[in-house]
C-alpha cells in the first residue's frame, strides 16, 4: 500500500509529542521523516525530542504523580479495562499503522492490540494485590511493611511491536500507581502517536505520556534524576548504554534484550510437529526480527537430513516475502535499508566461513518488492559454533542447523553464546523433558512449542539477554519499593 493508497484515518493526526495531557511540538522544532519499508517511500514526518522534551515530559509526569499514587487502586484498574476496550474497538487499523510503518504483516500485527489489552486487563485486576505483610516482633510492637509505587518510570520500545509494547508495558507501572514516559523506536514511530490520540485522554494530564525521538531522548531519560526506573527492549548495545548512563543515578533498570535462541530436537520428537515448530520458531512472519526467535536449530544425527529437507520443503510453501498490507502475506519486510544491508552481512560471513545455503540468501525477484527491504527465508546447515552467525544475533529471517550425537557436547554448544532468553526442547519422553530443560540457561522454556507467550508466565532471559521479568505478577512488584513501618505499642 503506497501512500496515495492509504485509507483515511489511518495515520495519526497529531505530529506532537503528548505529555502532562496535551499536545506540544518539539522545543527544537525538529521533524524526522518516517519510511515505508515496502517501498522505502516516506509515509509521514514523526517529532524528534530532545533533553528539553524529555525533561518536560518528565516533569509533567512527576507533577502528576502524587495524586495518581493516591488513586484507588480500583480505579486505576477501571481506566486501565478501559483503555483496553479502546485498542480493541481499533485493532485493525491499529495493525495496518504499524504494517505500514515497520514492514511486519497485517494479519499477525491484527493480534498485538488483542495481546496489549489483555495485558492491560491483566494487570488492572493486579492492582489491589500490591501487598505488605505483618511480621512478628513480640507483645510490644507492630511491624508491617507496605509496598510504595517509584514515581516516574521511563519505557523505550522496539520497532517489531511497537503498539503492542507500548501499551503492555504501560499497565504494570501504571497498575501500582506510578506515571510513565514512554518512547517510541525511531523506525516505527507513528502507532505510539496513534496511542496517546487513543488513550492519552483517557488517565489524569501527565500520568502516560509519549514521546518520540532518537538516541538522544532515551539517553536523557536515562539520566534524568527524576526517572526513578528506566527499561528497555532493544538490543545488547543499547541495554549496556542504559545501564551505565543509569548506573551514575544509582537507577534500577528492566531490560529485555536479545537472543540467539536454541531449539534442541531428541531422536525421539514428532518429527511432523518438530518441522512445524522449526519453521514457526523463527518467526519468519516478521523477517526473523524477534528477540524470542529460535535461530540455532540443533538436530540429533540421526533425524537432522530427513528434518532439515522438510523443513526446506516446507518454508517456501509457508513464508514468501509480500507487501504487508495486503491480508495473504505471510511474511513482511525488514524495518530498513540498515537491517537489510546487517542481514546481507550475515550471508556473507556464513558463505565465508563454510556454511551450507540450504534455502534462500537473497532478495527476493518479484518486481513488485524491488523497492522495499525484503529478504528471502534463509537456512544454513553444516553450521559450526565458532562462525559468527552461530554467536551473534542477527534480527533477520536466517536459521542456523546443526548436527548432534554427543548430549553433553550439544549443551555445551548451546550454553557457549552469550545470550540466555529462550529456548525449546522437542522429545516425546518426559524425562528428557526435565533434564533438558534444567540443563539450558534461558530465562523461557518451551517443551514442544515454540513463540508463544502467556499473560502471566514470567518473561525474560539471563546473560546479556537481560534483567528482570515481564508479562507476569513480578513485573507488578518491579515497580515497587518496600517500606518497613515499626510501632511501639505503648
Amino acid at each position: 500500500m503506497r501512500a496515495h493508497e492509504i485509507p483515511a484515518g489511518i495515520l495519526p493526526a497529531h505530529r506532537q509529542l503528548f505529555y502532562g495531557g496535551d499536545w506540544h511540538e518539539p522545543l527544537a522544532g525538529v521533524y524526522a521523516p518516517t519510511i515505508n519499508p515496502a517501498y522505502d517511500e516516506p509515509l509521514a514526518d514523526a517529532p524528534v525530542a530532545d533533553a528539553r522534551d524529555v525533561d518536560a515530559a518528565v516533569r509533567a509526569a512527576q507533577d502528576a504523580f502524587p495524586a495518581w499514587a493516591a488513586t484507588p487502586p480500583m480505579e486505576r484498574g477501571r481506566m486501565l479495562r478501559r483503555a483496553a476496550d479502546i485498542l480493541r474497538a481499533h485493532a485493525r487499523e491499529l495493525a495496518l499503522l504499524d504494517a505500514l510503518n515497520n514492514g511486519n504483516p497485517v494479519s499477525i500485527l491484527a493480534k498485538d492490540a488483542d495481546f496489549a489489552a489483555d495485558s492491560l486487563e491483566y494487570f488492572a485486576g493486579l492492582a489491589t494485590e500490591v501487598k505488605g505483610e505483618t511480621l512478628p516482633m513480640g507483645p510490644g510492637y507492630l511491624d508491617y511493611t507496605v509496598r510504595e509505587p517509584l514515581g516516574v518510570v521511563a519505557r523505550i520500545v522496539a520497532y517489531n511491536h511497537p503498539l503492542m509494547f507500548a501499551a503492555m508495558r504501560l499497565a504494570a507501572p501504571l497498575a501500582a500507581g506510578n506515571t510513565v514516559v514512554v518512547k517510541s523506536p525511531d523506525q516505527a514511530p507513528l502507532s505510539i502517536i496513534r496511542l496517546a490520540e487513543l488513550i492519552g485522554h483517557v488517565f489524569p494530564k501527565g500520568v502516560v505520556n509519549f514521546l518520540c525521538g532518537s538516541r538522544e531522548c532515551g539517553q536523557a531519560l536515562a539520566e534524568h534524576p527524576l526517572v526513578r526506573k528506566i527499561t528497555l527492549i532493544g538490543g545488547v548495545p543499547t541495554g549496556k548504554s542504559v545501564m551505565k548512563t543509569a548506573a551514575d543515578g544509582l537507577k534500577p533498570v528492566l531490560l529485555e534484550l536479545g537472543g540467539k535462541n536454541a531449539l534442541v530436537a531428541y531422536p525421539d520428537a514428532d518429527l511432523d510437529k518438530l518441522v512445524d515448530g522449526i519453521v514457526g520458531g523463527m518467526n519468519f512472519t516478521w523477517s526473523g526480527q524477534s528477540c524470542g526467535s529460535t535461530s540455532r536449530v540443533f538436530l540429533h544425527d540421526s533425524i537432522h537430513d530427513e528434518v532439515l529437507a522438510r523443513v526446506a520443503e516446507l518454508l517456501p510453501r509457508r513464508h514468501r516475502p509480500g507487501i504487508p498490507t495486503d491480508p495473504a502475506t505471510t511474511m513482511g519486510s525488514l524495518v530498513s535499508r540498515a537491517q537489510l544491508e546487517k542481514v546481507r552481512g550475515f550471508v556473507q560471513s556464513a558463505l565465508d566461513e563454510g556454511g551450507r545455503l540450504v534455502a534462500g540468501g537473497r532478495q527476493p525477484d518479484d518486481p513488485a518488492l524491488r523497492d522495499g527491504f525484503f529478504f528471502e527465508p534463509t537456512i544454513f546447515a553444516d553450521m559450526r559454533p565458532d562462525m559468527r552467525l552461530a554467536r551473534e544475533e542477527v534480527f533477520g529471517p536466517i536459521m542456523s542447523v546443526f548436527r548432534w550425537s554427543d548430549e553433553d557436547a550439544m549443551w555445551a554448544d548451546v550454553n557457549a553464546v552469550d545470550f540466555g532468553l529462550t529456548g525449546s526442547i522437542w522429545t516425546r519422553d518426559l524425562d528428557t523433558a526435565h533434564r533438558a530443560a534444567r540443563r539450558i540457561h534461558t530465562g523461557y522454556v518451551w517443551i514442544n512449542n515454540t513463540s508463544q507467550h502467556f499473560i502471566g508466565a514470567p518473561f525474560g532471559g539471563v546473560k546479556q539477554s537481560g534483567i528482570g521479568r515481564e508479562e507476569c505478577f513480578e513485573e507488578l512488584l518491579e515497580f515497587t519499593y518496600t517500606k518497613n513501618v515499626n510501632l511501639k505499642l505503648g
